[in-house]
């Protein structure tokens, strides 16, 4: 049984989905968040890690390593979360909604575009401060993305977005410990 509060959280969410996904048709808008979604998808953040992995050094390499195990250590939750909690997309349960054409048709509970931009960027962000500025709005638009094209209700992006830093702060952690400590002693 719902409880009011939840239908008043369930009522504010769908009301914040469409305030994003009403612009669906504006062109420029099309543009950027039809390409910049596909950052956050499983090729481009695969690729990303290992590329960092083979073409650096030293702390940098060790910061793609980082990046892998966040991503895998963030996608097992998510893959048991939209599993035990299946979560029907926005385009599928709102009729008003726009979406592209060949939607994606899993379920919509968490977001793993937005968990996977963000374990990977979050350790890059603890390497490099600097590169803060700009990608936490690449990963901010990967996830804001995910509402504007009718995939996702905000709290998957949000629920997306706490696995990744989270998965991203822990493997980063557990990885420079790892090296600083343990093998290098070795």
């Amino acid at each position: 049984m719902k409880t009011k509060l939840m239908l008043n959280m369930y009522d504010f969410e769908c009301r914040l989905f469409r305030s994003v996904n009403r612009h669906f048709d504006r062109k420029f808008l099309n543009f950027y968040f039809r390409h910049i979604t596909h950052v956050g998808g499983a090729s481009a953040t695969i690729l990303f890690c290992l590329l960092l992995i083979t073409l650096s050094e030293g702390t940098l390499r060790l910061t793609g390593i980082a990046c892998a195990a966040s991503l895998l250590l963030s996608h097992l939750p998510v893959a048991a979360v939209k599993k035990l909690y299946p979560r029907k997309r926005p385009y599928l349960a709102l009729l008003e909604t726009r979406f592209p054409n060949n939607p994606l048709e899993d379920h919509s509970f968490p977001s793993g575009h937005t968990t996977a931009i963000f374990s990977v960027l979050i350790p890059v962000m603890l390497f490099s401060p600097v590169l803060l500025g700009i990608l936490l709005p690449l990963a901010i638009s990967v996830g804001i993305s995910r509402i504007y094209l009718g995939l996702h209700y905000p709290s998957d992006v949000l629920a997306g977005c706490l696995l990744g830093t989270s998965a991203g702060f822990a493997a980063y952690t557990a990885v420079m410990y790892l090296f600083e400590n343990i093998f290098i002693l070795a």
